[in-house]
This record gives C-alpha cells, structure tokens and sequence, in this order.
C-alpha cells in the first residue's frame, strides 16, 4: 500500500465516535532486537560447512552483502543453504525497531472491552489498532508491526517519541471480545501482531479472576507464531504467566529461530503445532491430509496438560488468510462452531 492520503478511509474513519481530540504518547518500546551480532555467527557458521572462506566479506561493522553473494556465486551450495543466506540477509538488512508497543495517556478515559479496536491518527494519517491493554491497565498501549511503504506504521516506528500527541483517537469498535465465563478451556492463537487484542482478553482473564471457574481452573493457551524470537510480542510476559500459572501455557511457534541459535521449542505453524497437543483420541475425520500428521506428532515442549476441542473455545487473530485456516482447523478437530472466534487483517 502506498503513502498519501486516502479520501474513502478518512470518510470512513470521520463517521467513527470521537473518543478524545487528544492522547499524550508516554513510552514508545522497541518489542524487536538488533541481531547483527549473531546473524554474522551463523553466516560464518552456514559458510564454513561448506569449506568456503569469505571472512574478508564478514566485519565486525557489518556484512558485505553484495560482495558475500559475488564470492559465493561459484561455490556448490545447496538450495536450503542459499535460502538460509537469503533470509538472514533480509533480517540483517531489516529496519530497526520493527515492532513497538506504543502507549498512551489519553485526554478523556474510556472503557472499551478486551479484543477491541480504537482508529488512531498521526501526522495527518489514520489507522485502526487492536488495544493491546488490558481495561484494568493505567496505560493504554498499541502493538505497531512496521510495513515497509505502509501507511502509517513507518511513521509510528521510526519518528513516534514520548511526548508526542496523537490529535485524534476515534472508537472503540470491533465485536471480536470474549465470550461470558465457562468451564471451558480458552486457546489463543495469533501470529505477528495479532497478539494485541489477545493480550488484552489474556491479562483481563487473570485480572478478573476468569481462568477459574466455579473454583476450578481452567487450561489458558496461547499459541504465537513468528519467524524470529525477538518477533513475539510480550513473549516475557507470557512466559512470566507461564511460570506462575500451572493452568496457563505458552507455546511460541518459530519458524526461522533456528537459523540463528539452538532453539529447541516448536518450529511448526500455529495451526500444526495446535494439533499436536490434543487429546489423544480427538477425532477429525474430515482434516487435511497435510495435516493430520501433527496429530501423532510429538510436542516440542515438556507440558503435560493437551487440549479437549469438545471442551475449548478459541481466539484467533492475525492475518485474515491464516485466520481463516485456524479456524476451519478448529471446526475439523471438534470446536464448537460458536466457540471460535476469529479476527484477521490484510
């Protein structure tokens, strides 16, 4: 999508109630990392494999990129080698931060219900953000992906600084919130920054004392997929959960970690890793082929606790096509039609 203004989504976004003509920026986080130290380890590890010596390509300032593909052009590397070249130059070579969580003091408070979604403008642009805090919450805070050329983000990640005023904040909207308290168990499952909602619907959860119910604790699942570690937004929080609940569990899906350090948790998508940690005798008769595999896969991970689709309800978010994918994913393993709700974008 191209910068500029865009008459239709400004109309659009002008019908939207007006929460406040104002929200003060208190903290802008960098959620991403810097790599550039150890994506230079696993070149020279990746390359050294293979017998070639292109250290003069490889400083301690960088990696010439350009020259490193010259000097190997030549040499008998296999497709998955020069693939991994590929993606560690893309990720070498991405912009710095890349995901933000962006939190703010607006003039007016408001409620809004966890999972919803306020439209935001800055420097003359809007844009619509799940609320990736929980109501109870003294801030209010966003989780910003930046796209290259994207409308917005680019200016959210690399210029947006404390202090700053969002002039307009517009909502809440959005009917992707919780369902009322039950016996189930809940699954949440995201990649990217469709973790933001669930985030807000997770710590509210605890907050309010739902993930019991009538004394009895309910297994909490969060599923977020990712291709790098440092892309898992709030993975310390969750991880911090984790540790303190038995009932709740954490399992992030990476599918190109390894190519950097000795991950050893699960490299599978969200939805084939969901299938693995199901009861044993779940039926799903009508599952792809491609997938019913994963459900005699072994988990990556040491839980103990597995899922019940006949007892589950199911939150997903991220973007629409893989939504779409959880969720007919869901139904052909058992969830309950009206258990599964799903939010996508893009």
């Amino acid at each position: 999508m191209t910068e500029g203004t865009h008459p239709r989504l400004d109309e659009q976004v002008e019908e939207l109630p007006l929460l406040t003509d104002t929200a003060t920026v208190t903290r802008v986080e960098a959620l991403d990392e810097q790599r550039h130290d150890e994506i230079r380890r696993a070149v020279h590890r990746l390359l050294r494999e293979h017998g070639a010596d292109v250290t003069r390509h490889i400083a301690d300032d960088g990696i010439a990129w350009n020259a490193l593909e010259d000097a190997t052009a030549d040499l008998d590397l296999p497709d998955v080698t020069r693939k991994k070249l590929r993606t560690l130059r893309e990720r070498d070579e991405r912009n710095f931060p890349s995901l933000v969580e962006v939190a703010f003091d607006p003039e007016e408070p408001f409620d809004f219900a966890p999972g919803q979604f306020v439209t935001i403008r800055f420097r003359g642009t809007p844009r619509p953000y799940s609320i990736a805090s929980s109501p109870n919450a003294e801030e209010m805070s966003l989780c910003v992906r930046r796209v290259p050329g994207g409308r917005l983000s680019e200016k959210l990640c690399a210029e947006l600084r404390p202090g700053d005023e969002l002039p307009e904040l517009r909502g809440p909207n959005g009917d992707f919130t919780l369902q009322a308290p039950s016996a189930n168990d809940m699954a949440f499952l995201a990649t990217g920054t469709g973790i933001a909602p669930l985030r807000s619907m997770v710590n509210y959860v605890f907050e309010e004392g739902r993930d019991t119910y009538e004394g009895d604790p309910r297994d909490i699942w969060v599923f977020l997929g990712a291709s790098w570690e440092d892309d898992l937004a709030f993975r310390e929080e969750f991880r911090a959960l984790d540790a303190a609940h038995e009932h709740f569990h954490f399992v992030p899906c990476l599918t190109r970690e390894r190519y950097l350090t000795g991950w050893t948790g699960e490299t599978d998508y969200v939805q084939q890793t969901l299938i693995k940690y199901l009861v044993e005798d779940a039926e799903a008769p009508t599952l792809d082929a491609d997938l019913r595999k994963f459900l005699d896969a072994e988990p990556e991970t040491d839980i103990e606790a597995r899922i019940d689709p006949g007892e589950l309800e199911v939150y997903a978010c991220g973007v629409s096509a893989m939504v779409q994918t959880l969720e007919d994913v869901c139904s052909c393993v058992g969830v309950e039609g009206g258990d599964i709700r799903g939010e996508g974008y893009g």
